[in-house]
């Protein structure tokens, strides 16, 4: 078995994006408990693996059949590519194969499992129940799904790369990748380097295998777990108009949804996989708030204080919905207090000894921004801890403000000179994603992020946690 890598030279059109870290993955399954359909003998299960395309399920592969067996535990691997910034719905179906038939539907059905790569990925393995058709569950039957990672496809931007990358701070870089492997002793050990690329920011090794064994012993368990913990703000200024009005961008249309829900929806649903309990503190900013109408910067949309959270990503959206009759859009527009009460939390994990926890804080704003220097001083303190900020633009607004925060272009500094560390500052304008599939925003908005988190725990030296128990 071999880990091959290869990268490409990214585009340098916003509107096509950056190219993404794919992944491509192993999946083992295993049943337990399996219904009996045959009368003389043990069912014979086989398992089907489909994913969701534009609605409908496409099948990926199918396992062999296990004869006379309730417990298979299944040869056949299920190789599928895994993109992080992407919702990818899996099923896995259990049948008892009939000899006779033909078509997948004569084959006796045991039960199914449907759930997003997303979370078997951050879990590394899944044990779960088997549900019928009719929603009930299949008897006692399980399925438990591993995770094996077995190629990856990298590329560099701006020499941010999901490994290594090394700078030459005077001018342009002279950059190559290292890969190191961890020693039982815990020190690190290289693996391989690349070639040196001369003189540019933007480049594209040759593609190079390198045996698993040597990579990291053979243990595919040793690669970083992180738990992405998600904090939301709801922009709620006076710029953004009445919410009753329909010229407001808190104005939500006959269909249930306006710019912000969409933004939530779209980022939310995507990164709630890698949150263990799915409770999100949702906060909103720039508001006067009842009863004695006094600006808040950092108010719970639930109005709880004490319990801002909500469950899921379908919670945070019932909550701004609810709130919106009981605020009244106010100003300024501070974003310094919310990135420092992150700040706050994600600095309490600098004490943590695995890479175990990271800080998402998502901002939707319509492009106003009133303490531009305190913003900037918060981020660049920011990015000396497990955290990454990300924005998006509503309305048709002059964004240029963003534009300067997300450090693509040059290393952002403070009022005082000080240069923030990495880049963690990931800007996109809804605008240029109005008529595009939802999950393109998505892609745009999450596209840094691996790399970000894999930036911060390989400069703190970090290891990985330990895999899910057997």
């Amino acid at each position: 078995m071999a880990y091959t890598l290869g990268s490409a030279t990214d585009s340098q059109t916003r509107s096509v994006g950056p190219q993404h870290c794919v992944t491509r993955v192993e999946l083992s399954v295993t049943a337990a408990n399996l219904l009996d359909r045959d009368v003389a003998s043990k069912s014979d299960p086989f398992c089907v693996l489909f994913q969701e395309v534009d609605g409908n399920w496409v099948e990926l592969g199918r396992t062999e059949t296990a004869v006379n067996n309730l417990n298979p535990v299944f040869g056949v691997k299920f190789q599928v590519d895994y993109h992080f910034e992407e919702i990818q719905k899996l099923r896995f179906a259990m049948f008892d194969e009939d000899k006779c038939a033909t078509q997948l539907y004569e084959h006796d059905f045991l039960g199914e499992f449907i759930c997003t790569l997303g979370v078997i990925v951050s879990n590394k393995k899944l044990h779960r129940p088997l549900i019928l058709a009719n929603g009930k569950p299949a008897g006692k039957g399980s399925i438990t799904v591993r995770i094996i990672p077995l190629k990856a496809s990298l590329s560099s931007e701006k020499l941010t790369n999901c490994l290594c990358s090394v700078q030459d701070f005077f001018g342009k870089s002279d950059p190559y990748l290292e890969f190191h492997k961890q020693g039982e002793d815990g020190k690190w050990m290289l693996v391989h380097r690349t070639e040196v690329i001369k003189n540019t920011l933007d480049p594209a090794w040759k593609p190079f295998t390198v045996p698993l064994i040597s990579l990291c012993n053979g243990d595919v368990d040793r690669n970083i777990k992180v738990s992405s913990y998600s904090l939301y703000f709801i922009y709620f200024t006076a710029s953004n108009g009445n919410p009753r009005e329909p010229s407001s961008l808190h104005y939500i249309n006959p269909l249930g949804s306006n710019e912000y829900l969409a933004a939530i929806l779209a980022v939310g649903q995507i990164i709630q996989d890698y949150d263990t309990d799915k409770m999100f503190p949702a906060l909103g900013f720039g508001a006067q708030l009842p009863p004695d109408w006094k600006v808040s910067h950092e108010f719970a949309i639930n109005f709880n204080p004490t319990n801002p959270f909500c469950s899921g990503v379908e919670g945070i959206a019932q909550a701004y919905s609810a709130c919106l009759p009981h605020i009244r859009f106010y100003g300024p527009t501070n974003f310094a207090p919310i990135i420092n009460h992150v700040a706050r939390f994600a600095a309490q994990a600098l004490q943590q000894d695995k890479a175990a926890q990271y800080f998402t804080l998502l901002i939707i704003t319509d492009g106003v921004i009133s303490d531009m220097d305190e913003t900037r001083h918060a981020i660049v303190q920011a990015s000396k801890l497990p955290m990454s900020i990300i924005i998006i633009g509503v309305g048709n607004a002059d964004f240029a403000a963003m534009e300067f925060l997300d450090g693509d272009a040059s290393v952002l500094r403070s009022n005082t000179g000080e240069e923030a560390v990495r880049d963690i500052v990931q800007f996109v304008p809804f605008r240029d994603f109005r008529n595009a599939p939802k999950e393109t925003l998505a892609k745009s908005v999450l596209a840094e992020l691996p790399q970000q988190v894999t930036q911060y725990f390989k400069q703190r030296n970090l290891p990985p946690i330990n895999s899910a128990p057997e």
